[in-house]
């Protein structure tokens, strides 16, 4: 529901339904700071509650994060464990404060390889949230959009389905929302780095060179007034679009 806390700024059909992050630069963050990486972890959680709670004021329907790729395992077996730690705190201390604000829960991604008591907490919040419906959180854990795309895949040919591109939009992981109108990335990176290869054929980019950390309601409003701008035209032309009536700008497909 909108909030009368919202600055106004952002007309409401410049408001994407579905929102999708790559939450970089927390490292960075850290070393800039001369402390450890874990550090800028932590403060990248603090980004994250305040993202949520801005994208609920906005009215956001769906709101989707990669909190670990599949790739990040590569990563120094401290900082692994250390984020792995982190989330089962920020579950325990999160979860029933996004239930109270009707955030549902999901956590798209490879479940192999997590510890059980990680697996248990994950299907925990899911399962306390299931019944919310002002606003999806996506927490991408785990997550790869190849691996998407190749487990979607070998579902279909294990059921004995026909592999279509229809098939496959309802076997992904995120197959429960739709496709994100806008993607933000921070930290200065110019790439999606194998996030949601499958459902950002048409999902308009935003690339900031803000940390993740330091990200807050104005930069979020920055990136929401870019994409109010834009017009989106899926394969049409600007013509075409006028002649259906007015101009979708920024307003999303869904």
């Amino acid at each position: 529901m909108p909030s009368s806390s919202h600055s106004g700024s952002i007309p409401a059909r410049g408001v994407p339904h579905h929102v999708a992050i790559v939450m970089d630069g927390n490292g960075r963050w850290a070393k800039k700071r001369h402390l450890p990486r874990v550090a800028g972890h932590k403060q990248g959680v603090d980004a994250l509650r305040r993202t949520v709670r801005a994208c609920l004021e906005r009215d956001v329907r769906v709101l989707t994060v990669f909190a670990f790729s599949s790739e990040n395992w590569n990563r120094p077996q401290d900082e692994v464990s250390g984020l792995m730690e982190l989330l089962v705190l920020a579950l325990s201390r999160e979860v029933p404060k996004l239930s109270k604000n009707g955030v549902q829960l999901h956590f798209p991604g490879d479940s192999a390889g997590l510890s059980p008591r990680l697996l248990q907490g994950l299907q925990k919040a899911e399962q306390t949230t299931a019944g919310n419906e002002r606003m999806v959180l996506n927490v991408c854990f785990n997550y790869g959009g190849r691996w998407d795309i190749a487990q979607a895949a070998r579902r279909l040919a294990a059921e004995g389905r026909e592999i279509t591109e229809a098939a496959l939009c309802e076997t992904t992981a995120l197959a429960h929302v739709g496709d994100p109108d806008l993607l933000i990335r921070t930290g200065g990176e110019m790439r999606i780095s194998n996030f949601l290869l499958w459902q950002s054929a048409y999902t308009e980019l935003f690339f900031t060179q803000c940390l993740w950390p330091d990200f807050d309601a104005a930069e979020l409003d920055r990136a929401f007034a870019d994409f109010a701008a834009r017009e989106r035209r899926f394969g049409q032309t600007s013509e075409q679009l006028t002649n259906a009536g007015p101009s979708s700008g920024g307003l999303s497909d869904a």
